[in-house]
């Protein structure tokens, strides 16, 4: 597998030429500031030195290189694979409603493409369970589209065949336009999904948060999918604004500070939910995933060290599977970056500490993080959490 990082700012132009790694086996990832358009010279420069690649990425809420954020760049990754199939499909999300089932056809298109019975996999998943020898790398519209719906449906379509990741794209905190790369074109509600397969693909997860629930756990009363209308009774808006205080002003982007732990009905998982937008009229506030009628919810916070000693135990969970030289992908949320400020980069030191040598870390701070869970058996949205995927070919970074 070769790799080519490259970066692009107004002022001094790409940090290196594009290179030559176009091929239908090159996947190129583009992750850029929200207002970058199809006509933006970097963004046609891309697409003029990879026109046979399979190129996608997003908008995002900082771009992540080493050890580095920037904000109004442009971050480019290639992979070129010696063994390693490349497909993807878009899909068009009309609303979040419609998330689970868009899904559910790009994981078909998907399973058709590269020969794959989905059906195979039928039945309860276990740790056990052999998958495909693949993955699924997955990129979202942050604003218009249902995370965790858009999860579901490409498990559902796929067989749960190939574990999923990836994120939802972000806007630096705007909370106003996001975009995602599919087919040359940036679409403003819907998603990409690629999939990689083959023998020598080694693909390895972690993910982690480092934040702690407090105060009484609360019933969630009211909810239709990722809108929250009343916990235990009291307008979920309400309950915010009175533990958010003067801060209420700057919602949504100060809720971030204080995710929702979300216990599911009639189980003992739990994930954690970030808002993203608030209906003041209606008292409402809308997560980037799920939170279920009836499931159990607590409000979260959390402390510098512990988010980033959670980054670190989420690239040490990726990197014990992983070898050396590898590409690692990592995915982290908005919010984690509004608590750490100036502390920011640590998360990212934290990470390269964990990794293996001569690793490359590219990512960027996002408004949902997908995953596996910390089991590696079931994948779904995440928030608040730093994910690290680790991509490399039997051989690399091992001598051969």
């Amino acid at each position: 597998m070769d790799l080519f990082t490259a970066q692009w700012d107004e002022r001094s132009g790409w940090s290196q030429p594009l290179g030559d790694l176009d091929g239908p086996d090159t996947l190129v990832l583009v992750l850029g500031p929200p207002w970058l358009t199809r006509a933006s010279s970097p963004l046609r420069e891309v697409l003029a030195a990879f026109p046979c690649s399979v190129v996608t990425g997003c908008s995002t809420a900082g771009q992540i290189l080493a050890d580095s954020i920037t904000d109004d760049s442009v971050t480019v990754v290639a992979l070129r694979f010696a063994s390693t199939r490349v497909v993807a499909v878009a899909e068009p999300v009309a609303g979040p409603e419609d998330s689970f089932d868009a899904a559910a056809r790009a994981g078909r298109r998907l399973c058709a493409e590269l020969g794959i019975d989905p059906d195979a996999a039928a039945g309860p998943r276990t740790a056990a369970t052999p998958r495909t020898p693949g993955a699924l790398l997955t990129f979202t519209d942050g604003l218009h589209v249902n995370g965790s719906a858009v999860v579901a449906g490409l498990l559902a379509g796929t067989g749960g065949l190939l574990p999923v990741s990836g994120g939802m794209a972000g806007d630096e905190g705007r909370f106003e336009r996001t975009w995602v790369l599919a087919n040359g074109e940036l679409v403003e509600s819907g998603f990409c999904a690629v999939a990689l397969a083959g023998p020598h693909l080694r693909v390895s997860h972690g993910s982690q948060g480092g934040w702690e629930s407090f105060g009484p756990p609360r019933k969630v009363t009211r909810s239709a999918g990722t809108v929250v209308h009343e916990l235990d009774g009291e307008p979920v808006l309400d309950l915010y604004e009175r533990y958010l205080g003067d801060r209420a002003a700057g919602l949504p982007g100060t809720a971030l500070l204080f995710p929702l732990a979300v216990q599911m009905p009639g189980s003992d998982r739990e994930l954690v939910r970030t808002v993203l937008t608030v209906d003041h009229d209606a008292r409402t506030m809308t997560f980037a995933g799920d939170v279920p009628e009836g499931s159990s919810a607590r409000l979260m916070t959390s402390t510098l060290d512990g988010i980033i000693g959670g980054a670190g135990a989420a690239a040490q969970q990726a990197a014990e599977t992983a070898p050396e030289g590898v590409l690692a992908l990592a995915v982290s949320c908005i919010g984690r970056r509004l608590v750490l400020g100036r502390r920011t980069e640590d998360e990212l030191e934290a990470v390269l500490d964990e990794l293996p040598v001569g690793s490359e870390l590219v990512g960027f701070y996002s408004f949902g993080e997908i995953a596996p869970t910390h089991d590696g058996v079931d994948c779904d949205l995440h928030n608040q959490t730093m994910t690290i995927t680790t991509i490399s070919e039997a051989g690399d970074g091992e001598g051969s």
